[in-house]
């Protein structure tokens, strides 16, 4: 083999054929030799793709593969000439664009958005739409290390997923969101302190019927766990659960919440008597625990909670990725009586077929769609798409992030069953109002 070719192959990635891992931090840390100079300014972008999961595991390893040389591709022709892109891993990437003001940086990221948007990957018989959460970072002589960079880069692209996803967060020293998001091994601690010292806490999100805005019907909500801390504030489940999850805390959650919640309702007969449902949030691991629906079972006659007033929520790609599990689960559970939703459905597959054989009483349109609806005519289509499909299988619908009146107004045209956001209500304590 010639020397060139293993030259190669130890600073490329064999799959996409960018700079690999290795010979992105050699180069980010030569950059950072020259940041010293205060007249110097170079930026840095991590790159995490959204979705790509679902198509790894709806379709095949060889299609994620194939998505992602062909988004390697995308990125390579955006990129100015010198600017390194690189794999770092999985579906993360990288961009190290030197001698870059943060308004040239902001550009190209604009460009990467526009690009993903218009995107669509193709796999035999199924069409799927991604995204891409960016984190950007001006490398200058206040940097201190290659690592602290790509640190605060993650960290960026982080609160962007949290923020929503598909969209850009440019790291501050004084960003308030990333000075609170601290590293998943501290959050680890946090969580096992929630538990040992009682600091979760329950809030409920209204959910309202579209036809019933005065909540004559009943009640009807979402559970929404916090921890809380000393300060008197608290901690969305968006910052704690992906540490939850990593370290296999999330099912621990789940029973905790369970439990209060069962509780909650079953000790309080007047508003249990209101209540039409209380949606609660399920993850993977908990799906997948051979042990968890004798937990729920033994909690019902524990507390009487009537079966038919909880809806288990899970994910559209926790559904998918598990797709035997999810539904022996739900077939089990709605003997007893449990309702069931899919949460943010439309996030990035467009083939319902598998709908049919997943029993689940409530489709909940992804805020992704839902947000831009009164002005994107193409969320629009996927709302009413997706509303109309779900009519026709007997499922009633839910739409999330409803931030304002004109949303409102779209989502009431459209004849969606349910709404939910900060329009029609912002969490409240559980035992709020009691």
């Amino acid at each position: 083999m010639h020397k060139e070719e293993l030259s190669y192959q130890a600073t490329h990635d064999a799959l996409t054929h960018l700079i690999n891992r290795h010979e992105f931090d050699r180069r980010l840390e030569r950059v950072m030799t020259t940041a010293q100079d205060p007249d110097s300014h170079h930026a840095l972008c991590y790159m995490d793709l959204d979705q790509f999961k679902i198509v790894n595991d709806t379709c095949s390893h060889t299609a994620g593969d194939e998505l992602l040389r062909q988004v390697s591709y995308q990125l390579s022709q955006i990129i100015r000439r010198r600017d390194t892109l690189a794999r770092l891993g999985g579906d993360e990437f990288a961009i190290l664009m030197e001698h870059c003001s943060l308004e040239q940086a902001q550009h190209t990221t604009q460009r990467i958005h526009q690009m993903i948007e218009q995107f669509h990957f193709h796999w035999e018989d199924k069409s799927f739409r991604i995204g891409v959460s960016i984190g950007l970072v001006i490398i200058n002589s206040t940097n201190c290390s290659a690592s602290v960079c790509m640190r605060q880069a993650d960290m960026a692209c982080y609160m962007a997923k949290e923020a929503g996803r598909n969209r850009t967060h440019i790291y501050r020293d004084d960003d308030k969101k990333i000075i609170q998001h601290d590293s998943e091994s501290s959050w680890l601690a946090k969580i096992n302190r929630a538990f040992q010292e009682d600091l979760f806490e329950l809030y409920t999100q209204a959910i309202i019927p579209m036809n019933d805005q005065n909540g004559q019907v009943g009640e009807c909500c979402e559970v929404l766990v916090r921890i809380s801390d000393q300060q008197g504030s608290a901690s969305a489940a968006g910052s704690f659960l992906p540490a939850a999850e990593r370290y296999h805390l999330s099912p621990k959650i789940d029973r905790w919440v369970i439990q209060k919640v069962f509780n909650n309702f079953s000790q309080n007969q007047r508003r249990l008597s209101n209540l039409v449902f209380c949606a609660v949030n399920l993850s993977a691991l908990s799906i997948n625990d051979a042990e968890f629906p004798d937990y729920i079972e033994n909690q019902l006659v524990l507390t009487g909670m009537p079966a038919h007033k909880i809806c288990f929520e899970m994910s559209e790609a926790i559904a998918i990725a598990n797709l035997s599990t999810v539904t022996e689960f739900i077939t089990r559970m709605k003997k007893q009586g449990f309702l069931f939703a899919l949460d943010n459905f439309g996030g990035g597959l467009s083939s319902f077929a598998y709908l049919k054989s997943l029993p689940v009483d409530f489709i909940k349109i992804d805020g992704f769609f839902v947000k831009d609806i009164e002005h994107d005519p193409i969320d629009y289509a996927m709302v009413k798409s997706i509303n109309d499909i779900s009519k026709v299988m007997g499922k009633r619908t839910i739409a999330e992030f409803v931030e304002n009146k004109e949303i409102l107004a779209a989502l009431e045209e459209l004849k969606i069953d349910f709404v939910q956001g900060f329009h029609i209500s912002h969490p409240k304590p559980i035992d709020w109002g009691q």
